[in-house]
């Protein structure tokens, strides 16, 4: 059979991709790949489709099949290097995107993509540059400028990026995360917001739920910088609903989860344990999400011995990956996983060092903010006994609603349910305090109403602990310019502020469940 038929099965599957049929891409995938082998773009097509549907291995072996075919083809070559990324492989994926940065050329939907994938790998300051190169040859592509606009949040270009958004969303008004994005940039006012434009948008609600949800956070993360705060919670309350319905979740099997770790590794187990690596690098922060983890990070990364590698998940890679190989590559359900990586701290110590230590940089220290590692905590003590452990805590209902009216991109599914949300905080302040109660002075607790209250006081403490020379540099934490990526990246551009503490008494009333569940579950609320 000639090129064209086969070309004519890429555009078909590529259309079945587009309308998100994903059982008729499969077939018409396969059914290109089966007539036509050789035909590399086919084999593009194939990997584009695993990757949207989670397979990031398949998505590879497809990307590396066609590169067999066309070895110097750059769209094959970036989504390599996206494949390598989403698997998690991203030593392999840093190094074969600079490798990229020779030969991408002067085609700006390259140079875009190249520079989408430098954000992906957290390299921000390249992301830009490679953004702002195709900027110049596509100056009123939407797309191009959303991911623009995306990469200046992080790097604190808030001006700039709203500017792009607002171009965004008048050459694609159904773009809902423009929408939602756009409302994060600044502190809304009277005189200048986008309340009537998203309430317009919401009447009637958009046919897809994701962009109603989006719609509904924007807003109401508007009018509460309004004070208009029933207003706001009510579309908190109505997003949130119906992100919690299209979620398949037990909150009941987390709890589990976590109090079978603090059973696990108790102190008989911290005892015995094997001992990993000794290194002094890592400095690890965590806590519940939006406790203040991203502001412990700020400061210690303010100082010039130390640099923040972000929210990596090669902590959590490791103890999959040791797990997986113990339970001789059979699935490893979260409680199995618990117990399989216990007996094997240091072989998870040292893969982890082996997966991270090529991205760090010239500073002798980094940090590691994952804000879930906390449930690692113990295996890090013992795979990484040179490691620091840095606990950030925040009273559990200015925690609870800080995260309630957070929209994740991904991950926290707990977070959008007010009873769920009490379980989990539970959950997880019994294992905060096991890790204080076993691990002693390792870990280095942190308080967030403590941080903001007295600021130089708890800082200089924190430096200390973290067996750091004092350095002025470290009370300013809005002035590092290092680029963040959390939902705090407007934040940290501010000097520190205590108004947030008891933001959440403005819903007392509307946050009573959540209340209630912490109540319930032993838990002092203040």
């Amino acid at each position: 059979m000639g090129a064209a038929p086969a070309v004519d099965m890429d555009r078909a599957a590529r259309a079945a991709m587009a309308r998100r049929d994903a059982g008729a891409a499969r077939r018409a995938v396969d059914a290109l790949l089966t007539a036509h082998p050789d035909f590399a773009p086919g084999w593009l097509t194939a990997s584009v489709l695993a990757l949207d549907l989670g397979q990031p291995g398949r998505a590879l072996e497809a990307a590396d099949r066609g590169l067999a075919l066309t070895p110097g083809d750059p769209t094959l070559r970036l989504q390599q290097v996206r494949c390598l990324a989403t698997a998690a492989r991203l030593n392999e994926a840093v190094a074969a995107a600079r490798t990229l940065e020779a030969g991408i050329g002067a085609d700006p939907r390259l140079q875009h993509e190249l520079g989408n994938i430098f954000s992906l790998l957290g390299d921000h300051a390249r992301a830009l540059d490679w953004l702002r190169r195709a900027q110049a040859a596509l100056p009123d592509d939407p797309a191009l400028k959303f991911n623009l606009a995306t990469v200046l949040r992080f790097t604190g270009g808030f001006a700039e990026a709203e500017i792009l958004l607002d171009q965004v969303i008048a050459a694609r008004p159904d773009d809902w995360e423009a929408w939602g994005l756009r409302s994060q940039l600044r502190t809304q006012t009277r005189d200048r917001n986008h309340v009537e434009p998203l309430k317009t948008r919401l009447t009637p609600p958009p046919a897809a739920w994701q962009g109603e949800v989006q719609l509904r956070y924007a807003l109401a993360k508007e009018y509460e910088d309004l004070g208009e705060d029933r207003a706001s919670f009510e579309q908190l309350r109505l997003g949130a609903g119906l992100r919690r319905r299209r979620l398949s979740y037990d909150v009941g099997a987390d709890v589990e989860t976590l109090d079978l770790i603090r059973r696990t590794y108790d102190a008989a187990w911290l005892a015995g344990a094997p001992q990993g690596p000794t290194s002094a690098a890592p400095i690890f922060v965590f806590g519940l999400p939006r406790s203040g983890t991203t502001l412990v990070e700020r400061i210690l990364s303010s100082h010039p011995d130390v640099a923040s590698l972000g929210e990596l998940n090669d902590l959590p890679t490791s103890v999959t990956t040791v797990g997986a190989a113990l339970a001789g590559g059979r699935p490893t359900p979260k409680q199995a996983l618990v117990e399989l990586a216990a007996q094997a701290p240091d072989r998870i110590g040292s893969l982890y060092l082996e997966r991270v230590e090529p991205r760090a940089t010239d500073a002798p220290r980094f940090i590691d903010k994952l804000p879930m590692n906390e449930l690692y905590a113990g295996l890090i003590a013992a795979g990484l006994p040179g490691a620091k452990l840095v606990q950030v805590t925040r009273r559990p209902m200015a925690s609870g609603y800080a995260m309630f009216k957070t929209l994740f991109r991904q991950g926290y599914p707990f977070s959008y349910d007010l009873d769920d949300l009490g379980r989990y905080i539970a959950a997880h302040l019994r294992l905060a305090a096991h890790w204080r109660d076993a691990l002693g002075e390792r870990v280095i607790t942190i308080a967030y109403e403590d941080l903001v209250a007295d600021q130089e006081g708890h800082t200089r403490r924190l430096i200390a602990a973290c067996g750091l020379d004092w350095n002025p540099a470290c009370l300013a934490p809005q002035a590092n310019p290092a680029a963040s990526s959390t939902h705090s990246a407007v934040q940290v551009r501010r000097p520190v502020y205590a108004h947030a503490v008891e933001q959440w008494r403005r819903h007392a009333e509307e946050l009573a469940p959540l209340a209630r569940r912490l109540e319930l579950e032993g838990v002092a609320q203040s």
